[in-house]
């Protein structure tokens, strides 16, 4: 398997050069999907407090886990069991399992008519708090990181403050056990993302490949202290695939990896649901026709793949 050198662009240029960080930022996107970002600026002693926290948690005993997995709650929030969600069209389920954190809303908020509460673990201690600072933090980079996009789109860099603006986002907690003799089963099948963008912390742990035009699985191996990028089946669609949703995978290890436990943390950039999803007039021209004719409201499109991968 190749490994796929993404040149990382650091956070920095973007105070430096905004025009050159879009430029580059927006280029990796454009030919992978996928940008790696370094420097970002956040707490690393915070984001191990949370990891480890995660780590915590996955290490109790199935039957505590499973209090918190909420019955038709579409895996939304709380826990998601071992073998549960599927990628779109696979005929096994993903070698997984998960937990879900969403935006905190006070009482009588309308979108708590949308967005599910948060569950809370009694143990380990502190997991709500950092949890809560990792989303806030990640969302925060992530608007800022969309600030960029906006300007290689030679968009108003606030187009997507307002889109944004309480979005459906999702901070996923992810558990891959250690493998032996699955056969055809992998860590994550080949699937594309559902929201705008994805922050990845965490793929330091080699089995993140994305698929290529050529057709080639090519290995994502970032630097450490960095996070992986890539563009979701929203935003992709908004931009009439200007900006691609990459096919991607997490696979088994290799061997001598067998028994190592793979730990990592997407945070899914939703736009808020009623958010139209209408191809920009700037995506469209005479040799890229309009690709998605039919709007569709983000709401209504995450409705619709959440029910492709099992968790409708």
């Amino acid at each position: 398997m190749t490994a796929l050198a993404i040149e990382p662009v650091s956070l920095r240029l973007d105070q430096d050069d905004p025009a050159r960080f879009s430029a580059v930022l927006g280029a990796s996107f454009a030919r992978h999907g996928f940008a790696v970002v370094a420097d970002h600026g956040l707490d690393q002693g915070r984001i191990d407090a949370a990891l480890a926290d995660a780590r915590a948690f996955f290490a109790l005993p199935e039957a505590v886990k499973r209090r918190f997995a909420i019955t038709g709650g579409k895996g939304q929030r709380g826990y998601t069991p071992f073998g549960v969600e599927a990628a779109k069209d696979a005929a096994h389920a993903d070698l997984k399992e998960f937990w879900h954190v969403g935006r905190e809303l006070t009482d009588g908020d309308p979108l708590q008519a949308i967005m599910p509460a948060n569950i809370w673990p009694d143990t380990p201690t502190g997991f709500k708090e950092d949890m809560i600072w990792l989303f806030g933090a990640l969302e925060d980079l992530g608007r800022r990181l969309l600030r960029a996009i906006a300007r290689r789109l030679d968009l108003e860099p606030d187009f997507f403050a307002g889109p944004t603006a309480c979005g459906n986002s999702v901070l996923r907690l992810l558990h891959y056990p250690p493998t032996s003799g699955e056969g055809p089963r992998i860590r994550a099948g080949a699937h594309e993302d559902i929201n705008a963008i994805t922050l990845l912390l965490g793929a330091e742990e080699a089995g993140l490949e994305i698929l290529e035009p050529d057709d080639r699985w090519l290995s994502i191996n970032p630097p450490p202290g960095s996070v992986v990028v890539n563009i979701g089946d929203m935003l992709a669609r908004l931009t009439n695939d200007v900006l691609p949703s990459t096919t991607h995978r997490v696979v088994n290890p290799p061997p001598e990896r067998s028994g190592v436990a793979r730990y990592s943390t997407p945070f899914f950039l939703h736009f808020r649901p009623d958010f139209l999803i209408e191809t920009l007039p700037g995506c469209v021209a005479p040799g890229r026709p309009n690709r998605y004719p039919q709007p569709i409201t983000a709401q209504a499109f995450l409705e619709q793949r959440l029910t492709e991968i099992g968790l409708g």
